[in-house]
């Protein structure tokens, strides 16, 4: 054997570097399903990874590779992402050891270990998928206290003269339309727009349903129709030409709004197939840009899509390695609480949460501002701890992985990081949900009351959460004009509302809010 090639579960991009000067006759492809042992996972994330390793792993045989794989219904004398490795190794002595540089930095120690344990060389590729390299990126950042999204995205367009005129400036005059793209949909609703493929009948999937079954019973969640995830790149190919030909020009405005029943709207549902490497992120970015040129969607969509892609994903990817070794101690606000049982059911009368959280659970998916605004919100106003909610969010959504859900979870969502990834915490009381969705319509809770039986939860405990932190977050001037309004309140209203916050967190212990 002349080199051992290692891929992990979330590493299926078929034209990677690690593919260059290899020898058929003599490299060896070796592939698992297997996950830690302590690992929880949504039944549908499972199923979804399975099916597209599947796919690789034919790939790779049918390009003549020999390939040593294991199925999750195998039984092993150890699982793990790099167990099979470490039994490969004690078999067979190669020349190397080469693997695409791996996501998270447990893995990438992990993978140096058990090779230099085995006394074999290492080589790690560079993951070329992503549209930054660690070194750009390094040089970006140094120097800067606190990165912001805005000049590292403008930084990302001129690199790949995306959006721009012929003397560079951003096409239509602005580099952001976000504030042309936070509307809500009114009394009215989204009315009908075409749903995503589905991909459930697929044969891969519908085996891997099996086999997931009996390997892991008791995973969490549910598989419903439909089954939106490509997990070959021809489907994550059409499912893009879709996403392009019939949400895309209606993407834009109602991106941050949310409607109860209505999981999919106009979004994307791409970011599981970029993470799995199973879609590059240039053809994404290349055909958005490509629908603006031709007039099949307005400039605030395409811009809105591809800033998601081309800036925030690479932005946060390149946060997360950056910060490495800090993010496992972050908890800015010493946030304690335990993750709500509802968490993991959707079993709430608040009518918000139940409809994100239910999703969650039938679908693993969630968009951005029902992570960031609904759970997120939640978690940050109760006081979460900050590494139980990003454990369950890695655990729960489709497309989560830790490169992509630790800075986004402990930093934008619940100002663990003390404002690295975002200059404030982002609170909000119940008016805003109210604003940006339906779900308050039919609550029991009113999104007006700070107090009272019918105070809204997400109002009582924005309150509650500027009183508490009051003196922490002072210093941030971005907060002046909520510790102000805060200020405004007489004493005895401060006592009522720190009063309901405590009946709250009673609910939330007896599993009744």
């Amino acid at each position: 054997m002349r080199r051992l090639l290692v891929f992990f579960r979330d590493q299926l991009n078929r034209s990677a570097p690690i593919f260059e000067d290899t020898d058929l006759e003599q490299d060896v492809c070796v592939l698992t399903e297997h996950t830690a042992p302590d690992t929880t996972e949504h039944v549908q994330k499972r199923v979804y990874v399975v099916a597209a390793q599947r796919y690789f792993r034919d790939a790779l045989r049918n390009q003549g590779f020999t390939v040593r794989y294991e199925a999750c219904t195998e039984s092993v004398e150890q699982v793990g992402p790099l167990a099979q490795l470490t039994r490969t190794l004690r078999e067979h002595t190669p020349e190397s050891v080469h693997a695409t540089e791996p996501g998270t930095l447990a893995q990438r120690r992990s993978l140096k270990q058990v090779c230099h344990e085995a006394g074999v060389p290492l080589t790690l590729h560079d993951d070329t998928h992503f549209l930054c390299d660690h070194d750009t990126f390094a040089d970006w950042v140094e120097g800067r206290k606190s990165p912001t999204l805005e000049y590292f995205y403008r930084e990302q367009r001129r690199a790949y003269n995306c959006l721009l005129t012929d003397d560079g400036s951003p096409v239509g005059g602005n580099w952001n339309y976000d504030k042309d793209n936070r509307a809500s949909f009114g009394a009215d609703g989204p009315g009908l727009l075409p749903d995503p493929p589905s991909y459930l009948d697929d044969p891969y999937v519908q085996e891997a349903l099996a086999d997931v079954k009996q390997a892991y019973p008791d995973a969490p969640g549910r598989l419903t129709e439909p089954f939106p995830w490509p997990v070959t790149p021809e489907q994550a190919q059409e499912a893009l030409d879709r996403f392009i030909e019939e949400r895309l020009p209606t993407f834009g405005t109602h991106q941050d709004a949310m409607w109860t029943g209505r999981p999919w709207l106009s979004h994307s549902q791409l970011s599981p197939a970029l993470n799995l490497k199973l879609l590059d992120p240039r053809d994404a970015v290349s055909a958005a840009e490509a629908a603006y040129h031709n007039d099949q969607a307005p400039l605030n969509a395409v811009e809105g899509f591809i800033r998601q892609i081309l800036g925030w994903r690479e932005f946060i990817r390149g946060l997360y390695w950056h910060r490495a070794d800090d993010w496992s101690a972050m908890n800015e606000l010493d946030a304690t609480e335990p993750l709500p049982e509802f968490y993991w059911t959707g079993d709430t009368h608040m009518a918000c949460l139940h409809d994100a959280l239910t999703q969650v659970v039938d679908h693993a998916y969630g968009h951005h501002i029902q992570r960031l605004m609904i759970t997120g919100l939640f978690g940050l106003l109760y006081g979460i701890n900050p590494h139980e909610l990003n454990d369950w969010h890695e655990a729960f959504y489709i497309d989560a992985w830790p490169w992509v859900s630790v800075p986004n979870m402990l930093g934008m969502s619940q100002y663990a990081d003390g404002g690295y990834v975002g200059t404030k915490p982002y609170t909000a009381s119940g008016k805003y949900i109210s604003r940006m969705s339906n779900y308050c319509a039919g609550c029991r809770y009113d999104p007006g009351k700070a107090t009272g039986d019918d105070a809204c939860p997400f109002t009582t405990l924005y309150w509650d959460f500027l009183d508490r932190h009051e003196d922490t977050l002072s210093g941030n001037r971005r907060m002046n004009f909520q510790l102000a309004n805060l200020r405004r309140k007489e004493d005895a209203e401060r006592s009522a509302i720190a009063e309901r916050a405590s009946q709250l967190r009673s609910l939330v212990h007896n599993e009744n809010l």
